[in-house]
C-alpha cells in the first residue's frame, strides 16, 4: 500500500535583508546543516513564535526541563521525585544520567499551561545541590495517553 503523507499548506513571504544579516543567515545554514534558508528561518520563526506564547502564559505547551545536579547533595534526589509526584498532571517523564564528579543530568518531559510549567522548573532550577537548569518550550502539544481523573 502506498500511502502519500499530505504536507500543510505553505505561504510564500518576501523579506529584505541587510547584507551584513543575510550573510549571517547563509553562513549560519551551512554550520547547521539546513538544507534552504527557508527552513532555517522557519526554524528561528517556531522558536520566536513559541516564546513569545510562553509569555502569554495560559498557552498549553510542551517541553524539557533540563537539569545538571550534585547528586551527593542530601535529599536532593527525592525532593526532584517528590515534585514531579506533585506535579503528576504536567511531567509526562524524567530521564537522568549519571556523570562523572557526582553529577547528574536529568531531562524531564512536560506538558500544560507555559505560566504552570515555568513555575515548576523555576521551584526544582532553585533546588539546592541543582547546579544550573533550563526550561525549553514549543507550541505542540503531546496527545493524551490517558486523561488523568479530576483530583
Amino acid at each position: 500500500m502506498n500511502l502519500k503523507i499530505k504536507s500543510p499548506p505553505v505561504n510564500r513571504i518576501s523579506i529584505s535583508l541587510p547584507d551584513d544579516l543575510q550573510a549571517d543567515v547563509d553562513a549560519m545554514v551551512i554550520s547547521r546543516g539546513f538544507s534552504s534558508r527557508s527552513q532555517a528561518i522557519n526554524d528561528m520563526l517556531h522558536q520566536h513564535v513559541a516564546s513569545h506564547k510562553h509569555q502569554l502564559g495560559n498557552e498549553i505547551m510542551v517541553g524539557t526541563i533540563t537539569l545538571l545536579y550534585n547528586n551527593s547533595t542530601k535529599g536532593l534526589q527525592k525532593t526532584l521525585a517528590d515534585l514531579q509526584y506533585q506535579n503528576l498532571d504536567e511531567v509526562i517523564s524524567s530521564l537522568h544520567v549519571h556523570l562523572k564528579d557526582n553529577q547528574t543530568m536529568e531531562v524531564i518531559l512536560v506538558q500544560g499551561p507555559a505560566l504552570k510549567l515555568q513555575s515548576i522548573a523555576d521551584e526544582i532550577i532553585t533546588l539546592r545541590g541543582v547546579i544550573t537548569g533550563k526550561l525549553q518550550l514549543m507550541a505542540a502539544m503531546i496527545p493524551p495517553i490517558h486523561p488523568m481523573p479530576n483530583h
